[in-house]
């Protein structure tokens, strides 16, 4: 299976059979590239999450959490909180847990409730984890290592951060470098083939922002 990263918190996951995108965006300073999927998964209804209609080819969209399937593809959703105030100021979120026959991958959308180790059991412990890093509307640095701590990932990929182009009030890559080493940095990789999935074990993966979808 191979991965993509089109900004912000979307991704484009491929296995040959089925394409899956995960919270389509506008509006952020810079577009996501017109792309293709069979299904989408929307964390929670912000305009920098649910851009569906710009994705092209779309079967079904997913909002829920509960247990879901795209094709092939087992998919878990669970609920948790935007924010650290009981949900109170931003609502909730539904990180996505997909099962690519046997390798599993979990996006944890805009999770912004303070670290517990119950909130993380319920995350499981799959081999690549999305993991919002920015921070003022998601956890921070510091939070999103202490969870990934709990989870322990095989692999982690970092998103929601601050980029060049990001209009959000939201704070770059270099602050989740130093919360989580950067010696365990590698990439920027356009694509993250899942069958070489052992030589970044360990490793946050930077992403590249890709042109196409």
């Amino acid at each position: 299976m191979k991965i993509r990263y089109l900004g912000h918190s979307c991704f484009l996951f491929d296995d040959g059979k089925t394409r899956i995108l995960t919270d389509p965006f506008s509006g952020i300073g810079y577009e996501m590239p017109d792309v293709r999927a069979d299904y989408v998964t929307v964390s929670h209804d912000h305009f920098d999450h649910n851009h569906v209609s710009g994705v092209r080819g779309v079967k079904e969209i997913f909002t829920r959490p509960g247990k879901l399937r795209a094709g092939d593809v087992a998919i878990e959703g669970v609920a948790c909180l935007h924010d650290d105030a009981g949900g109170r100021k931003r609502g909730k979120v539904v990180a996505y847990t997909f099962d690519f026959g046997g390798i599993k991958v979990c996006h944890l959308g805009d999770l912004g409730e303070a670290f517990s180790e119950e909130r993380a059991a319920a995350f499981g412990h799959p081999d690549i984890l999305l993991i919002p890093v920015g921070g003022t509307y998601t956890i921070d640095a510091a939070q999103a290592v202490r969870y990934i701590e709990a989870i322990r990932p095989e692999t982690v990929i970092p998103m929601h951060y601050k980029t060049e182009k990001c209009a959000l009030d939201i704070s770059p890559l270099s602050g989740f470098a130093e919360a989580y080493g950067k010696e365990k940095f590698v990439g920027p990789l356009e694509t993250l083939d899942t069958d070489n999935i052992g030589a970044y074990t360990g490793k946050a993966v930077v992403m590249e922002v890709s042109r196409r979808g």
